[in-house]
């Protein structure tokens, strides 16, 4: 047998710290009607269950992509899976609905510094040649976490309540610090000698905050002003930091016209599919009657797929052209919601699972090439910068898709509980929700082509 190098306990403890991320990220939706009883949760208020995670992830995301350059992206590493061991143990004895949302954000804090530094640490430990398939490894173990996280949260809550999705984690935790601590020495630091811009940390979170949220509830006054007042704060930001010595983020990467594109590709992508998991959960469990388990057989279907597809997909893009890859796999994306614009209580479930089996060979297909493409169009220096931007377009992109749907609801059922009366209302919010998706996508192909002749890459 041959004995493991250093790439291949990175490409490990990576994968495992993806896999859960992503696992404690979506797990907790299929609960929402166990928590919704127990809590008291409205419609909206089930949303930011899910939604208060990636709403922290997105604002502390770049501050600590620039703090894990400069600290050392190992240890930073064993310290978001410290934080997000303490994370999984209070959310699993939250007591309220508000400390149910205060411990979900601190897991966010933990997982936005590891979304930041497993793409990195992959990046700088694993050799370029075959990079893709690293990266591909990595984002299979993604889709793998989002594909059994309905299945085995489904069990869990089903047999032992919904505390125990959080319980689960714990020990697979314990043993990747094990591994991290004594197989993986070696330290990166890009940023060492350089300060830490604390205005443009503050000024970046501020506008994220206004601007994301301000979108969550946009169908109202206060809404607009807030979304306003954080895009006017993000253009700031951006002026800020073209303008100080060592900016918390160099915003000059974007000259780069294939990293812009596969960016923007990115959070369009993003923001038109997430959403999709949240409406089939919904159909399933509320319009089908389905329980927690069947949902979550139903529901592991596309990322099952997607993390089938991302490692082959992360191995060709080290082969032939990312950029054309990641445009063909949105085609298949943009197939399936165009299916689902249809979807209501008539609509037979093998037509749903064929949208699900397209929209999973689809992303699959796009994100590793995609991930792979931002990574090597940068510099070696630029490494936590890149891994930050990706960090930065899924999960605010991931916030919006589901601030969509919040707002979709919002103005179309208004604030009210999920009962059999407000069904057909479910139903239209969902088939909007899909046709505004199926847009998106088709969007995000052609900003997958654009900047293909460019030469402008690493």
């Amino acid at each position: 047998m041959r004995k493991l190098k250093l790439q291949d306990y990175v490409i490990l403890i990576t994968s495992i710290a993806s896999f859960f991320v992503a696992f404690i990220s979506s797990a907790p939706a299929v609960a929402l009607p166990q928590l919704a009883a127990e809590f008291s949760l409205n419609n909206i208020m089930q949303n930011w269950v899910i939604n208060i995670f990636l709403f922290t992830v997105a604002i502390v995301a770049v501050p600590f992509g620039k703090f894990s350059g400069m600290y050392g992206i190992k240890k930073s590493y064993n310290i978001g899976l410290i934080l997000f061991l303490i994370g999984s143990i209070l959310s699993a004895i939250a007591f309220s609905t508000e400390s149910l949302l205060v411990f979900r954000a601190f897991q966010g804090i933990a997982a936005a510094i590891l979304y930041n530094t497993v793409t990195s640490l992959v990046s700088v430990a694993v050799p370029e040649q075959i990079r893709g398939k690293a990266l591909g490894i990595m984002v299979s173990a993604v889709y793998i976490g989002l594909a059994v996280a309905p299945f085995i949260g489904g069990i869990l809550t089903d047999y032992l309540g919904w505390r125990a999705i959080f319980y689960f984690s714990i020990p697979f935790i314990l043993i990747t610090l094990l591994i991290s601590f004594t197989k993986v020495k070696d330290e990166w630091s890009m940023y060492e000698n350089e300060t830490f811009d604390i205005k443009g940390s503050i000024l970046y979170g501020v506008s994220i905050f206004l601007l994301v949220y301000g979108f969550t509830i946009i169908n109202e006054p206060n809404g607009l002003i807030l979304a306003i007042i954080g895009a006017i704060l993000l253009i700031a930001f951006i002026y800020l930091e073209l303008r100080v010595k060592y900016p918390v983020f160099n915003v000059r990467v974007f000259k780069n016209t294939k990293f812009l594109s596969s960016n923007l590709a990115s959070i369009i992508s993003y923001i038109a599919t997430f959403l999709v998991t949240y409406v089939l959960n919904y159909h399933f469990q509320y319009i089908l009657g389905y329980n927690e388990t069947l949902t979550g057989v139903l529901l592991l279907v596309t990322p099952l797929l997607m993390a089938i597809a991302s490692p082959i997909s992360g191995n060709l893009s080290d082969k032939i052209n990312p950029q054309k890859l990641a445009a063909i796999g949105m085609a298949f994306v943009t197939l399936a919601l165009f299916i689902l614009i249809f979807l209501n209580a008539e609509t037979p479930l093998y037509v749903i699972i064929v949208a699900m089996v397209l929209q999973g060979i689809g992303f699959g297909i796009f994100a590793s090439p995609n991930t792979n493409l931002v990574m090597s169009t940068v510099e070696p220096k630029e490494t936590p910068t890149a891994s930050v931007t990706i960090t930065v377009m899924r999960v605010v992109g991931q916030t919006l898709s589901l601030a969509m749907l919040t707002v979709i609801f919002a103005i179309i059922m208004g604030n009210v509980a999920f009962v059999p009366e407000n069904f057909p209302q479910l139903i239209e919010s969902s088939s909007t929700a899909c046709i505004i998706s199926t847009i998106l996508c088709a969007i995000a192909i052609l900003a997958s082509l654009w900047g293909l002749k460019s030469k402008n890459i690493n």
